[in-house]
């Protein structure tokens, strides 16, 4: 299962949530991408061969090298389809909060000087404000070259909330599964 959206959507957060009440492991791509000092990791493609090998697995849908590995893998598709200034305030505050923190993110990286909004181009907020339309146009392609994969469209977050605290839920109490897909 993957999780599709603009740079702090939410997909981490969802996928994690996804995986705990599937009891399915969730892998967070972006530790497997970025290696020390923002390095790409040399292994990134071949660890991500490996967890997609597995029955069930939850993460997120980027980075161009894998997308197309992990939709031929997923078996559903979420997408975080939010109006941009909901994801602005959540990649703003999480920047904020993990810079004002110092958290850790992967591998010994941390978030740069929040002065960086200023200087670097590919800060995460301009990287989300610039991506935001990017992820209509990807599920576009992926509903024509995977017609069969089935994607789940949440316009809000209290869409998420509902899908998850409802149908996700339910699918685990009840064998078989229902169908879950819904929102829109």
């Amino acid at each position: 299962m993957v999780v599709a959206g603009t740079s702090g959507s939410g997909k981490t957060t969802l996928a994690r949530r996804v995986g705990e009440i599937l009891d399915i492991p969730h892998v967070e791509i972006d530790g497997l991408f970025h290696g020390p000092n923002w390095v790409p990791r040399e292994s990134f493609l071949d660890d991500v061969e490996a967890f997609t090998s597995q029955p069930g697995w939850a993460t997120e849908w980027q980075y161009s090298a894998v997308r197309g590995l992990l939709a031929d893998r997923a078996d559903l598709v979420l997408w975080l389809d939010l109006p941009r200034r909901t994801v602005m305030r959540q990649v703003i505050l999480r920047t904020v909060r993990r810079r004002l923190r110092r958290v850790e993110l992967w591998n010994g990286n941390y978030e740069p000087p929040l002065s960086a909004f200023f200087t670097d181009s590919e800060h995460i907020v301009r990287w989300a404000w610039r991506g935001h339309h990017k992820t209509a146009a990807r599920i576009a392609s992926l509903r024509e070259r995977w017609p069969e994969l089935t994607i789940v469209r949440f316009p809000s977050n209290s869409a998420v909330d509902r899908w998850c605290d409802g149908p996700l839920r339910a699918s685990q109490q009840e064998k078989p599964a229902p169908d879950l897909p819904q929102p829109d």
